[in-house]
């Protein structure tokens, strides 16, 4: 495994591949990480990971300084399962004082957005970015972050870009809770609480399948229960696969989205229902 800082070093050791597979990450590596990476390597002959913690898509109030910073454990993570890390610094990345920065679709001014103005801006920049540099023919990102990878195939459809985008499972802890980097900070009575956000968004499943149509109620009753025990609800929200607008009673293909906040932790879920006519 070789790991490479710079652009000029990294198109050149990849410069004879003709199948790569890359998972770009912020690093701070959890199982869900490393699931994508043994999927990667059914899908190129060259995998490449990288790992760049990424200012644009940070909030002015959110922690981008105290976002864990775990290299030197992540690289050790990744040695026999990658080829290549790609470690950036942030002028590598950003070289020039003015950014040129891609503009997301509608979608990214709800959900997430909504909370995270500029959020998806600065992702949506980063992932064309790296799309570019790295040059793959296939790259992996995890559905935890639902939004984010529907914002990331539609970015690749509209610039008709040479890659084929793979949505991984999401990985979850033994009680289901959807792991994450973040959850390192939740303290030990938050992370059992934890686990409430996927039993809610499996409860609303459930109640769906048995027939419930009534996605507004459904919304509010999850908010009001998950706001009852002393989350901080930023939504749930009921959404059509496709294109993520709100569902309707004809919806079949459907996703249950949520954040929510246990102190100062965001937590995100969601889960996929398909509705049988």
């Amino acid at each position: 495994m070789q790991v490479i800082s710079t652009i000029f070093e990294l198109r050149a050791r990849l410069s004879g591949e003709r199948a790569i597979a890359f998972v770009p990450t912020m690093g701070n590596l959890h199982e869900g990480h490393l699931d994508l990476m043994r999927q990667a390597r059914n899908h190129g002959s060259c995998v490449v990971a990288s790992i760049f913690v990424n200012p644009l898509q940070f909030g002015p109030n959110e922690d981008f300084e105290q976002y864990p910073r775990t290299l030197d454990a992540d690289c050790a993570k990744l040695q026999v399962l990658v080829d290549v890390v790609f470690t950036p610094a942030v002028n590598e990345m950003y070289p020039v004082q003015q950014t040129v920065f891609v503009e997301p679709p509608p979608i990214a001014d709800e959900l997430c957005g909504a909370a995270r103005p500029g959020h998806f801006r600065g992702m949506a920049t980063v992932v064309l970015k790296l799309l570019n540099i790295v040059q793959p023919q296939v790259a992996l990102f995890g559905k935890k972050d639902y939004q984010q990878l529907h914002i990331i195939r539609q970015l690749v459809a509209q610039l008709n870009l040479p890659v084929c985008l793979i949505g991984g499972e999401t990985v979850r802890a033994a009680d289901g809770l959807a792991l994450s980097s973040r959850n390192q900070y939740l303290t030990g009575a938050q992370r059992s609480e934890a686990v409430f956000l996927s039993l809610t968004l499996q409860g609303m499943r459930q109640a769906i399948v048995q027939g419930a149509r009534n996605f507004e109620l459904l919304q509010q009753q999850a908010a009001q229960s998950l706001a009852g025990r002393g989350w901080g609800v930023d939504y749930v929200s009921v959404r059509d696969q496709s294109d993520l607008q709100p569902a309707g009673v004809g919806s079949r293909e459907l996703v249950i989205l949520a954040a929510a906040r246990l102190g100062k932790t965001r937590l995100l879920d969601n889960i996929e229902v398909r509705v049988v006519a």
